[in-house]
């Protein structure tokens, strides 16, 4: 089992921004390809963006491409989602997830299938 928390989930004005962080647990999470994504009310878990387990390649839905950026720190088992000009269609509870034992990220592995560990969620809203 990986234990995934995330965090720095708030309240924000549109155009605002938010860092929202995810530590995982274990010594594979170097090595895990790490993503984000997001469940409003109503709506399906939809993918976010994702990054490979060494941090060398990104993936980014169309929906926030050139608003978020997604890195990590191994050294401190941490990726973060950085999320500017924020609208109110962002407002959701942020997941991250991890791939057991598999480090690639990219439009083929964008289903929440692909991902086996979960963490609790962070909740991000928007006022417009």
């Amino acid at each position: 089992q990986v234990w995934l928390t995330e965090s720095g989930g708030g309240f924000v004005q549109t155009g605002g921004f938010l860092r929202l962080s995810c530590v995982g647990s274990g010594r594979t999470f170097g090595v895990s390809a790490v993503g984000w994504f997001r469940q409003a009310p109503g709506k399906e878990r939809e993918f976010v963006s994702s990054i490979s387990g060494t941090g060398g390649s990104t993936d980014f839905a169309d929906s926030v491409k050139g608003r978020f950026t997604i890195s990590r720190d191994n050294a401190k088992n941490t990726v973060y989602l950085q999320m500017n000009s924020l609208k109110p269609e962002d407002t959701a509870l942020y997941y991250c997830a991890a791939r057991r034992g598999r480090g690639l990220v990219g439009p083929q592995f964008r289903a929440a299938r692909e991902y086996e560990y979960w963490g609790q969620g962070t909740q991000v809203t928007v006022s417009s």
